[in-house]
């Protein structure tokens, strides 16, 4: 009331005063419906945002999954597990790329083709890229050495085997294993074990071998892996898959794994210490060059692996590998067989500490044979574990 009688109105959203109450409920009416418009539109712009992140979340979900896919895809085929084929595919298309090339002549294709399925028929390895006697050729280098080697040991005899048309890329695996299994052969203490295994098989029977052994119930983590199937295939194997097949032949065997650097510089000395030890222990007579009776020890890091067949001991104390190499080709192999005095061809096996730097190694090493009751045993335990760490 204004004292003169006249009513006044107060809106109660602001402190506008009317003095006509019609005024005063348009007025009202503006402010609620400029708030439900404010309010709708943040609504709005609400919806907007949550329908923009969703389908940006998407999109990045659909992306994420497609980088998965190829990924997955690469892995595949980088360890031939791309139903791409297997051994004998890859060496007849090599072959063919050879005659394309007039690198090599119909006649030969159709000859090599020929003793290719022969192999691959009766299982048995053709030959073609063994070099044999490289022991015995370092035995007697090392006895005539006079520079800077204290001492140096040999694994017992070693064929070795390098990569063919049919399995370059992927198939060092299968190769040191046919270098262990030929120094197993000539030593007769593995008769009994192998039998059923008196040559040496080629890389697809090697492959039923393995698979023969999952069967039997050895590491079953490691085959569901390659979905059971090797066969066929252009698969990579590695320390594990070697385990396997050699337990299940009754060749007591065991996987140390050096899974971290133990020096400097990523350096792996505790790994040169072990081989040492294996080659050392029971020879350790005062002869300068120790032929021993120890088979060679398989050695696998991330996309590689080799045979290791004896190891150096410098004058300076310091320890060298020497490794035979699936990679390496039998002309220079074979050059190891007239070897210089000067000892150059050497190059191509010696590995010192400072050379051996990936984040992880494994080793499969022999020492003796298993009973029935021993390999049964190691089956099971193959289930839950398959390696011993060396801190």
């Amino acid at each position: 009331d204004t004292g003169n009688g006249e009513q006044l109105y107060e809106c109660p959203m602001c402190s506008l005063t009317c003095t006509n109450i019609q005024i005063l409920e348009e007025h009202v009416d503006l402010h609620l419906e400029e708030h439900s418009f404010s309010e709708g539109g943040d609504i709005r712009d609400l919806e907007l945002a949550q329908r923009l992140q969703t389908e940006e979340d998407e999109q990045q979900r659909s992306e994420e999954e497609k980088r998965e896919r190829e990924e997955f895809k690469k892995l595949q085929r980088q360890y031939g597990l791309d139903n791409s084929g297997g051994f004998k595919q890859q060496f007849l298309r090599n072959m063919e790329r050879e005659v394309d090339r007039g690198r090599m002549q119909p006649f030969e294709y159709h000859k090599r083709k020929a003793d290719m399925m022969e192999s691959l028929a009766s299982g048995i390895d053709d030959g073609k890229t063994k070099t044999s006697g490289v022991i015995e050729a370092l035995c007697k280098y090392y006895q005539n050495e006079n520079k800077d080697v204290r001492r140096v040991w040999l694994s017992a005899g070693v064929d070795h085997f390098h990569s063919s048309l049919g399995d370059r890329g992927w198939g060092c695996g299968y190769r040191n294993f046919q270098m262990l299994l030929s120094s197993l052969l000539q030593n007769s203490f593995y008769n009994d074990c192998l039998r059923d295994t008196t040559l040496i098989p080629s890389i697809p029977k090697i492959q039923s071998m393995i698979e023969d052994a999952w069967r039997e119930g050895f590491d079953p983590h490691g085959a569901s892996h390659f979905n059971n199937r090797l066969h066929g295939s252009k698969a990579w194997i590695g320390a594990c898959e070697i385990y396997s097949l050699l337990t299940s032949l009754r060749i007591k065997c065991q996987i140390i794994d050096f899974h971290k650097p133990t020096g400097p510089m990523g350096t792996h000395p505790r790994l040169f210490e072990w081989i040492l030890h294996y080659y050392s222990t029971d020879n350790e007579g005062g002869a300068k060059v120790v032929c021993t009776s120890k088979p060679p020890i398989y050695l696998q890091h991330q996309g590689h692996s080799r045979t290791v067949v004896g190891i150096e001991e410098k004058k300076n104390k310091s320890l060298c590998l020497l490794l035979f190499d699936p990679g390496c080709s039998s002309q220079e192999m074979q050059k190891l067989l007239k070897q210089n005095s000067d000892g150059t061809g050497l190059k191509l096996l010696r590995k010192f500490v400072g050379s051996l730097k990936e984040k992880q190694y494994q080793i499969v090493a022999v020492d003796g044979v298993l009973s029935l009751e021993e390999k049964a045993a190691r089956c099971r335990a193959s289930q839950v574990l398959t390696s011993e760490k060396i801190p």
